[in-house]
């Protein structure tokens, strides 16, 4: 996002944040803010209109309030009408920021019902499943599949084994317009990171962590970064041995498979 952008989802966050504290029904503030988006992303008059820096923000709010009176909460109208006040860089900046309020409101519903560390580890194993089950990845990005096949696919493998919120928002990354399965499926596992106030670390190993080393990986990583890090641990045989940290966008790579590539290499130049 560009600077104006950025300025206005951190005062629009303020808001999300102020209704999220209160006594909301945050799931239903989650679907109604993706609906918002929907309807705004839908109609490009009205796109351009709330994204138009030369328009005054309280006509831009009392034009949402207008369309969606008597449609949605008290809560979602508040949250909408801030972020179509506020001035953006381009359109598609206030649609990803509307998306992304309803997103960290489905999370914000799982947290205060105490599983949203089972929904971080159940979307992020979801989403390497995808993404090494070829006929499965193929199933939920073609482009040529219905909203409702892609979404009945994931209902059929997760509806009886996942918290509802991981059913969800698997569904929403299958679906979503613009943005590939596996980016929107990093995106959601980085605001559920920021809710817990935590990093989050992939791990890659040859075979699985016992309990205690995972243990023993997580307080070193935690004491390292001076904060809480949550582990997310991929089991890859092709690395061959040694250990893969992925933070953010520090790598610290100990597997034999990368020694073996830098003495590759080293003999090849």
């Amino acid at each position: 996002m560009q600077g104006a952008s950025r300025s206005a989802l951190a005062e629009s966050r303020e808001v999300l944040s102020q209704v999220l504290g209160q006594d909301t029904d945050r799931g239903r503030l989650g679907e109604e803010l993706l609906q918002v988006a929907r309807v705004i992303d839908g109609n490009a008059v009205l796109r351009r209109t709330l994204a138009d820096p030369t328009r005054e923000g309280s006509d831009k709010s009392d034009l949402v309030g207008r369309l969606f009176a008597g449609r949605v909460s008290d809560a979602t109208q508040k949250v909408a009408a801030t972020v179509a006040s506020r001035r953006w860089a381009s359109e598609v900046d206030l649609v990803s920021t509307l998306e992304e309020f309803g997103i960290e409101s489905i999370l914000a519903q799982a947290e205060s019902s105490g599983r949203l560390g089972q929904v971080e580890d159940e979307l992020f194993r979801f989403g390497r499943i995808v993404d090494g089950t070829s006929e499965l990845r193929s199933a939920l990005t073609d482009r040529r599949a219905s909203t409702e096949a892609k979404s009945r696919v994931v209902r059929d493998l997760l509806a009886d084994r996942s918290a509802p919120e991981t059913v969800r928002l698997a569904e929403l990354a299958a679906t979503h317009r613009r943005t590939r399965f596996d980016h929107a499926v990093a995106a959601y596992l980085k605001i559920a990171a920021r809710r817990q106030e935590q990093l989050t670390a992939t791990v890659t190993t040859a075979v699985s962590l016992t309990e205690q080393q995972l243990e023993r990986l997580t307080a070193a990583l935690s004491k390292h970064y001076d904060r809480d890090v949550h582990v997310n641990q991929v089991v890859d045989p092709k690395v061959v041995g040694g250990i893969r940290v992925e933070i953010g966008d520090e790598v610290i790579d100990g597997t034999i498979l990368s020694r073996l590539d830098e003495a590759r290499r080293r003999l090849t130049s």
